[in-house]
Parts: structure tokens; C-alpha cells; sequence
């Protein structure tokens, strides 16, 4: 039996379309900061793969809410990681400064600069250390039609305003919960010890979030003006990589995963609106 945990976020909701037979809980049905409850839950349903999809994802606010972050990203997956059962474990890009200028491979050095990019890396570790087999997924920019994203945003904005400022000098590859979610259903029955271990997944290409706002409007047929300006003119409460596109030659390589442009994911988004 599987076991999708954050159902109701992006990718969880994907992952349920695809999975109807697996067991999907919130946090309301499986707290997962709570270790006897998890054991207790994995054990009673006999579940044999866990995909988390859970996390603390509030990028500024996790600077001011360590703990809490710290609980769901890192003690969550290690209570998770401890039940026996194989682990998808879905992470980030922002477990890199962003100073690169080449693709990330999986076994970069880290050097997160956030606290979410901190709790982010000490969760990846907390499954493969703690799981037999554990696949760790690093993904970025990631989108869907469900819940608070940059798609969402750039459309009820382009809707409202004749003109926007979105930052261009932020580097990566946005990526289709829907198509991130395909790639871990192919992943599951491949799951082995020996090729446990960490992976990226994202659409392919590479674009700024300029880019990527022209691109939005351009496809929901919004005429609303899209300006570039520097990361500075926009400042956050959390330091974003400037540079996040990931390889993913191993992903692709170990498990067959075939990965589309950016810009066809993104038209399959703006379908399902």
C-alpha cells in the first residue's frame, strides 16, 4: 500500500490523480511531526512506500519560524524515513546558494542560504539515512493548477493590471507538478537499495521568471505588459538563488524518466484552468 502524505498541496493533488488506490493524508489526518502517530499509521495500513510530499514551504516566513519549519522538514521526514516502509522524498533547489553557472548535479556540494533551504537539506539526509531505501527528488519553480504558485499569480495579476515588474535575473526551469508527478509514478516499482540515493527532476529548458511571466500571459491570452527589473528592486525576507537549474542525467539514466520542455508543461497547466 502506498501512502501520499501533503495531498492537498501541488504535487500531492497530482500524485492522487494518478494513484487512486493509494492512501493520501493532510495534516489533519496524519501529523507527521508526531513519530508514535506515523509508526502507528504506517504499521496499522500496511504501507510499504511513503511519498512525502509534505513540507514547510513558506520561504520568508521560515526565517522567522525556525522551529516549525525544523519539525516538518527534518523531524517529519525522519519519522517517516524510520517506519521501514521506501521513501520519495521531494526537496529543493534551494539547497544551493544559486552561484553556480552549470547545471547542479545531484552530488554537488550544498551550501544552502535560507532557513528552508537549511531545513530542506537536514530532511534529505534524515531519509537516506534513516530509510532503506529512500529516492530523493529535488525539484524547482514548481507549478500546478491547484493551490499558490507563480502561475496562479501572474494570471489573476495579467488579468488585473495593464503592467507588472517580475524579476529576470533569477535563472532556472519552471516545472508541471503534473509532469514532476508521472516521473515518481515510474520511479515507485524501480525502487531498489541500490539505487537509493538523491535525483533532480524538473521540465526541461531554462528561462528567467521574466520569461516565464512573458510566457504565461502569452498563452492565457492576457495583454498585460511584463517588465524585467533586478532581484534588489524586489526584495524578499529570504535570500533566492539566482541560479537553480539542476541536471538531470541521472534521473533520466537510472530510471528511464522522459522529461518535456518547460513551455509544454506549462501549456498543459493552463488547459486544466
Amino acid at each position: 500500500m502506498q501512502l501520499i502524505t501533503g495531498c492537498n498541496g501541488q504535487l500531492g493533488r497530482e500524485l492522487v490523480a494518478r494513484l487512486p488506490d493509494a492512501i493520501a493524508v493532510d495534516r489533519d489526518a496524519l501529523d507527521i511531526t508526531d513519530a508514535v502517530a506515523v509508526r502507528d499509521f504506517v504499521r496499522k495500513n500496511n504501507i510499504d512506500v511513503i511519498i512525502n510530499c509534505a513540507a514547510y514551504t513558506a520561504v520568508d516566513a521560515a526565517e522567522d519560524d525556525v522551529d516549525l519549519a525544523t519539525k516538518i522538514n527534518v523531524d517529519g521526514v525522519r519519522n517517516l524515513a524510520q517506519t521501514g516502509a521506501k521513501i520519495i522524498h521531494i526537496s529543493t533547489d534551494y539547497v544551493f546558494d544559486g552561484t553556480g553557472h552549470r547545471p547542479y548535479a545531484p552530488d554537488d556540494e550544498t551550501n544552502p542560504v535560507s532557513v528552508y533551504g537549511r531545513t530542506k537539506r537536514a530532511g534529505e539526509l534524515a531519509a537516506i539515512e534513516n530509510a532503506d531505501v529512500a529516492v530523493v527528488i529535488r525539484t524547482a519553480w514548481l507549478y500546478s493548477a491547484h493551490g499558490n504558485n507563480f502561475v496562479k499569480t501572474m494570471r489573476r495579476l495579467g488579468a488585473e493590471k495593464g503592467s507588472i515588474n517580475v524579476v529576470a535575473d533569477q535563472i532556472g526551469s519552471p516545472t508541471f507538478a503534473g509532469d514532476l508527478a508521472d516521473a515518481i509514478v515510474k520511479i515507485i516499482p524501480q525502487m531498489t537499495r541500490e539505487n537509493s540515493g538523491i535525483y533532480h527532476f524538473t521540465n526541461e529548458g531554462v528561462c528567467s521568471w521574466y520569461d516565464f511571466a512573458c510566457e504565461i500571459m502569452e498563452m492565457s491570452g492576457l495583454g498585460c505588459r511584463v517588465n524585467p527589473i533586478k532581484s534588489h528592486q524586489y526584495p524578499t525576507r529570504a535570500v533566492r538563488p539566482f541560479y537553480s537549474v539542476l541536471d538531470k542525467d541521472k534521473i533520466k539514466s537510472v530510471f528511464g524518466v522522459e522529461i518535456e520542455h518547460w513551455k509544454k508543461g506549462l501549456e498543459k497547466c493552463i488547459k486544466q484552468f
